[in-house]
């Protein structure tokens, strides 16, 4: 047990240092800080929930589960999809906000959300899988995102719609396992996005990104 858990607590350190976990407690005025906010707690949720969810499933067991090489790949690549629903739902939630205190229009909110989701894969490009699934990813967000209502969004709890389903679709754990776990895993997701969501209003200025935003959009 002794080594097993050496093993495992490696690779969760190692693991956490993959996805961008900086944390900080600045104002979020800008747009640079606006997409390292969404990057940097769209990755700490992912890992936070993913690994809660394994260890809570295999009790004592968890340790030794990373002396499989095959359980281990799994974790990596339930991280990663995790971590894209993740991305995902919080740009969509960011930028609704922004929109709707900053009056910005459909158009300039889409751009916007483009923009902080592919800033949110960049920021994290080391440890993302093959250029084509990332793709798949972009397409995916943007085929959501092309028809959304900005401002209903604004006031709507439909925003965290996909890390909840991702993570209890991708966690390695046996479907026999998993078949009571539904609604328990989906909402500690949206609870860990509660306290991501009460962050983000305290210290975002919408009305200063939104500004920035345009500023940007006319620069460019």
């Amino acid at each position: 047990m002794g080594v097993a858990w050496s093993r495992g607590m490696a690779f969760l350190r190692e693991a956490a240092g993959r996805l961008s976990l900086r944390r900080d407690n600045s104002v979020i005025d800008d747009i640079p800080s606006l997409c390292s906010f969404v990057a940097t707690r769209s990755s700490f949720v992912a890992q936070k929930k993913l690994y809660g969810y394994l260890k809570a499933r295999m009790g004592t067991r968890y340790p030794s589960m990373f002396e499989d090489d095959v359980f281990i790949g799994s974790i990596n690549i339930a991280k990663l999809h995790v971590f894209a629903a993740c991305l995902s739902d919080l740009t969509v939630h960011a930028v609704a906000k922004i929109g709707a205190e900053g009056a910005l229009s459909q158009d300039e909110a889409s751009a916007l959300a483009r923009h902080c989701h592919a800033a949110g894969l960049a920021q994290n490009a080391e440890a993302l899988p093959d250029a084509q699934i990332v793709e798949d990813w972009r397409e995916r967000f943007h085929d959501r995102i092309a028809d959304l209502h900005w401002q209903n969004a604004a006031t709507s709890g439909d925003c965290f719609s996909e890390s909840p389903k991702a993570l209890f679709k991708w966690a390695p754990i046996a479907d026999e396992l998993k078949r009571f776990d539904r609604e328990i895993v989906e909402n500690s997701i949206r609870f860990a996005f509660g306290e991501v969501t009460r962050a983000f209003r305290e210290r975002a200025d919408l009305s200063a990104l939104a500004r920035d935003w345009q500023s940007r959009s006319t620069r460019g």
